[in-house]
């Protein structure tokens, strides 16, 4: 069995989820944040404003800026609701329609009154929106909290500005207990770029579509048709009964997770295909694969149900 990203019919496009400008906290105009990923080479990127009332609940219009190489997907990052340590929630919305009605969230402080995490998370999915539950490391996030969110696509599990900033930028830990209570997830890595510091450029997810249109990446993103990665490249998956084979850009490691304490690994010297053994997850119903280069660079498939 073949994973769908390498047997859907397109090719990989490169593309940046969560990214910010001056319509928010980002230091660039969107303008300009769009030129430098389109001169970096990736093929679309969402501006994820913060939408929040301090900043007058931007939905940033990037249609302007798209040409025939590079396209934009409309999104933002929401904010409502306390999580149980007291913070906001962050919730990732890629592909909301214009019109998506503003949440009483005047600033970055949970106030009463407003739509919980869960509930804005619906509400944007139920709008259209791809929507993913940002930087769980970074905000203290319970697996409590993780559990309230039902309508979540995905989960970060790498985000560059959190590992950049503060040393946690990772999101894994939750995500395998969450697959593990049975929700159907997927896995994205994104920058959350404010070009501030050294936020930009570092994580990305590569979207199998036939074409580079928002509309068909939006679709794709919502079948997992995609994995992401910070610089190793995937190029196929195969699963059969006792192996996974994986055919990736050189790597010195192919790991498989799954369930509880199921892993396995196969090492090896710029290791373009690699089998993985199955025997240690005759007891998981879920598993997903990292790829690891020799720089400790990662890559990510979408979970795999059996």
């Amino acid at each position: 069995m073949a994973l769908s990203a390498f047997s859907a019919p397109g090719r990989f496009w490169r593309g940046n989820l969560h990214t910010h400008s001056t319509l928010s906290d980002g230091a660039l105009e969107p303008a300009e944040v769009c030129r430098r990923y389109a001169a970096e080479g990736y093929d679309f990127i969402a501006l994820t404003d913060h939408f929040v009332g301090m900043f007058g609940y931007p939905l940033a219009d990037t249609t302007a800026h798209r040409t025939n190489a590079f396209t934009t997907i409309i999104g933002a990052e929401l904010h409502s609701g306390a999580m149980e340590n007291g913070e906001l929630w962050h919730i990732l919305a890629v592909g909301l329609p214009a019109d998506f009605a503003p949440s009483n969230s005047p600033g970055f402080l949970p106030v009463d009154d407003q739509e919980t995490g869960a509930e804005i998370a619906r509400r944007a999915r139920d709008a259209g929106a791809f929507v993913a539950i940002a930087h769980p490391h970074w905000s203290g996030l319970t697996l409590n909290d993780a559990r309230t969110i039902d309508a979540a696509h995905a989960v970060e599990i790498y985000n560059h500005g959190c590992a950049v900033g503060c040393d946690r930028g990772g999101g894994e830990h939750v995500l395998d207990l969450l697959l593990s209570d049975g929700r159907d997830l997927s896995i994205i890595a994104t920058d959350d770029a404010h070009f501030t510091e050294p936020d930009h450029f570092g994580g990305w997810v590569m979207v199998k579509a036939e074409a580079n249109d928002p509309d068909l990446l939006l679709d794709a993103l919502k079948r997992g048709d995609f994995y992401a990665s910070q610089g190793p490249a995937i190029h196929g998956v195969e699963m059969h009964r006792n192996e996974i084979v994986v055919e990736c850009s050189a790597a010195a490691s192919v790991i498989v997770q799954g369930h509880g304490q199921a892993a396995a690994v196969t090492h090896g010297q710029s290791m373009t295909r690699a089998s993985v053994p199955l025997n240690r997850f005759y007891a998981s119903d879920w598993l997903r694969v990292t790829v690891v280069d020799r720089a400790g660079r990662r890559a990510w498939t979408n979970p795999i149900r059996r």
